[in-house]
């Protein structure tokens, strides 16, 4: 298996730095070849430029623009580089801290200037029917978030201040990776590490080396397939959670609570 780590630690000080290290070492040690992109340690520009397409300005759709790059070949070499590592991954795994109830703007950059139209969406099958949630670009690719939080573990719950931590990720693990054709795996997320009572950096290492050690056997979260359980307004069809609203109603089976 070939793994790409993408990490925004802010520095290499940081805990998400160490556990980007950590990671990379745990897979290797299984044997599996890993890329990492340190984001910040690249300096990445997390805005989208006409330069990225191989134009001055914009004067249609940022969309057109990208398939147009594609098709002609004159996307940005780095951009097009990192599309490349996105290829050739069976695994992504995405390690930041949770900012403001999300990734650190450069790593949302990096989604927005990579995952471009006519290469992470935009496609269609063979019926015309739009290629995602589950049938998307990268299907057959799996996906994991690694991320830490200072706040305390109840404060993530199910009547958590913070919002359930699940619902917190849905946008990355849903919106993004389940969007592209990604399946999901579990996220590990690391709470309560500006607490009293957090364990510790070992404790977070030994978080991270037994989240990775499962990956080949595990089922991925089990969200559902837009063809199969949504209808024509992609509304989740009436026999699936009825009379509920909330995000678990997007999984094939409740979540554990």
């Amino acid at each position: 298996m070939r793994a790409l780590l993408i990490s925004a630690a802010p520095s290499a000080q940081s805990l998400t730095d160490d556990l980007t290290r950590t990671a990379s070492a745990a897979l290797r040690g299984q044997e599996h070849a890993v890329d990492v992109l340190n984001l910040n340690d690249l300096q990445w520009d997390a805005v989208v430029r006409p330069t990225d397409y191989g134009i001055a300005e914009f004067d249609r759709p940022v969309g057109d623009h990208a398939v147009d790059a594609r098709c002609e070949g004159t996307i940005d070499s780095l951009v097009g580089q990192h599309q490349r590592f996105v290829e050739r991954a069976d695994l992504i795994v995405l390690i930041f801290p949770l900012w403001w109830a999300g990734m650190p703007a450069v790593m949302k950059g990096w989604f927005d200037r990579v995952f471009t139209q006519g290469f992470a969406y935009g496609l269609h099958d063979a019926a015309g029917n739009s290629r995602k949630y589950g049938d998307g670009a990268f299907a057959g690719k799996r996906g994991l978030v690694i991320t830490t939080t200072g706040d305390r573990e109840s404060a993530f719950g199910e009547r958590g201040l913070n919002g359930n931590i699940h619902d917190l990720l849905f946008p990355i693990t849903h919106g993004i990776l389940w969007y592209t054709g990604i399946a999901p795996l579990e996220s590990l997320a690391i709470l309560g590490v500006d607490t009293p009572t957090w364990p510790g950096i070992e404790d977070a290492r030994d978080q991270v080396r037994r989240r990775l050690a499962s990956l080949d056997t595990e089922d991925p979260i089990p969200y559902r397939r837009m063809l199969e359980d949504y209808d024509s307004d992609r509304q989740l069809r009436e026999q699936h959670a009825t009379g509920r609203t909330d995000l678990a109603i997007h999984l094939q089976s409740d979540r554990a609570s």
